[in-house]
């Protein structure tokens, strides 16, 4: 019994450093470089505020850091699970994705902050905000669904619609909590992974152009989202109620001028800026850093999605179309997040409350995201392993057996 635990030990030792060799680390280089500004920055938006509301400075930094430390652990977890694995497990995801959204909205089950019901509370402590874990666990399970069913997805309108049917449900949950921001970023994710596993030009046009419709009924229906577009349209028209938090914003971003302030140096953040360390952290980071901190930022999560659909190309070449799928989601998730809360902050679009991945404080849309990264980054580890052993899978034998050899048969 002893000899036998120790081989498994010995095992699972060498395969973890034997998937440790495939780690790239010009890519650790970079998620590392993102979120360590990410913390300074965040420090630097939330720290005249925590000592108001706490009297610790450092508040939401340590509860930061302990998001960065459960993160990590998820994402190191990720790195030595097969991809494969959560692609067998899909249904179980969607379930979980579902069961979550649904028990948010039972009374006694979700916490309400500022108006929206999007934590999940066990026993009076906010456990999660349920939204973030949902758009990860859908990726998987639609990044298995296009692989298992790209040929109907490719001939047929009804290969199409029957994923969009289960995002459009979850996206009304998200909506019931509500969370608009999440639900936009869902069906960009669902709708790009679908349209590049082989969808249908005229249906994915069909389809975005039915979304685009129903969410501009629901912002015009919904007398709070009817207040935020005519905000954007026009902050200035009313800078002291709807529109003082997007007027605040374009003061922040326009004082920071070429270089910035200084680090620590905002004045809008002195609780003229609300939410400056969450969704509006980027208007501190352009007036302390100017135009060319701003710059910095985009061009880093530019290398992050550019990496991702790089990782994402070469699975697609070796064939593995799942992995495929899943870095190019992951791609397209980071991508409309990053332009939707900038977007926001320099009143290129209404606000949404989207975070800035890895930079804002949010502690489950950090530990989610680490966990995302973990798991792009065992693909690119898995195609690295690939690519060394020559591009060929080795097929699986039986202890103790011989390997098949194929033979060809002759023509005749």
């Amino acid at each position: 019994m002893t000899a036998r635990r120790s081989t498994r030990h010995a095992h699972a030792t060498h395969g973890i450093l034997e998937i440790g060799r495939f780690v790239d680390p010009g890519f650790l280089l970079l998620v590392g470089t993102i979120l360590c500004g990410g913390l300074i920055m965040l420090t630097s938006a939330s720290i005249s505020l925590a000592d108001r509301n706490t009297g610790n400075p450092f508040f939401y930094f340590e509860r930061q850091m302990s998001a960065v430390f459960f993160g990590l652990i998820g994402a190191a977890a990720m790195l030595h699970i097969p991809s494969r694995f959560w692609e067998r497990i899909g249904l179980l995801l969607v379930i979980l994705a579902v069961g979550m959204l649904v028990l948010v909205l039972v009374p006694g089950f979700g916490s309400t902050v500022n108006g929206s019901t999007r934590w999940l509370n066990v026993g009076g402590v906010n456990i999660i905000q349920v939204s973030e874990p949902a758009r990860l666990l859908m990726l998987l399970y639609i990044s298995g669904y296009a692989v298992r069913h790209r040929v109907e997805l490719s001939e047929s309108f009804v290969g199409f619609l029957k994923p969009m049917l289960l995002v459009g449900m979850v996206c009304v949950l998200l909506l019931l909590e509500p969370d608009f921001g999440a639900s936009v970023v869902m069906l960009c994710i669902t709708l790009s992974v679908l349209f590049v596993a082989g969808a249908r030009l005229r249906d994915f046009l069909l389809f975005s152009f039915v979304v685009v419709i129903a969410l501009a009924i629901l912002a015009v229906a919904s007398p709070y989202r009817m207040k935020r577009l005519l905000a954007f349209w026009d902050p200035w028209a009313d800078p002291y109620n709807s529109g003082f938090q997007l007027t605040q914003s374009l003061i922040a971003i326009g004082s920071g001028e070429w270089f910035g302030v200084g680090l620590g140096g905002s004045v809008q953040k002195l609780f003229y800026l609300p939410e400056a360390h969450t969704d509006f952290v980027f208007a501190v980071i352009a007036e302390e850093f100017g135009l060319v901190g701003s710059i910095v930022v985009v061009l880093l999560f530019g290398a992050l999605v550019w990496r991702a659909l790089g990782i994402a190309k070469e699975s697609a070449l070796a064939g593995r179309l799942y992995q495929a799928n899943l870095a190019f989601g992951f791609a397209i998730w980071q991508a409309a997040q990053v332009f939707i809360n900038i977007g926001v902050n320099m009143g290129i679009l209404p606000t949404k409350g989207l975070t800035l991945p890895l930079v804002s404080y949010g502690r489950s849309s950090l530990v989610v995201t680490l966990i995302a990264l973990g798991l792009l980054m065992r693909i690119d580890c898995e195609n690295r392993q690939f690519a060394q052993a020559g591009g060929k899978r080795a097929a699986p034998r039986k202890p103790g057996g011989r390997k098949k050899t194929s033979t060809k048969r002759r023509s005749r």
